[in-house]
């Protein structure tokens, strides 16, 4: 039995196997729909606050 995922832009059903080029998406174009994603900062991850910069344009963390 092929185990499958559920493709993270549109809910299809992806065979988890090596022949499956976009795994976990279904299709390049949920691949490409979610880079963009990514790329438009719609999608974030939260990390730490960066310090302020100062006149030069560069932060004083060291």
């Amino acid at each position: 039995m092929v185990k499958t995922v559920t493709c993270p832009q549109c809910g299809n059903s992806v065979p988890w196997q090596d022949d499956q080029l976009w795994k976990p998406f279904c299709s390049e174009r949920c691949k490409l729909i979610d880079l963009g994603d990514w790329a438009s900062e719609n999608h974030r991850i939260k990390g730490e606050e960066l310090p302020p910069l100062n006149s030069q344009g560069s932060s004083d963390f060291h």
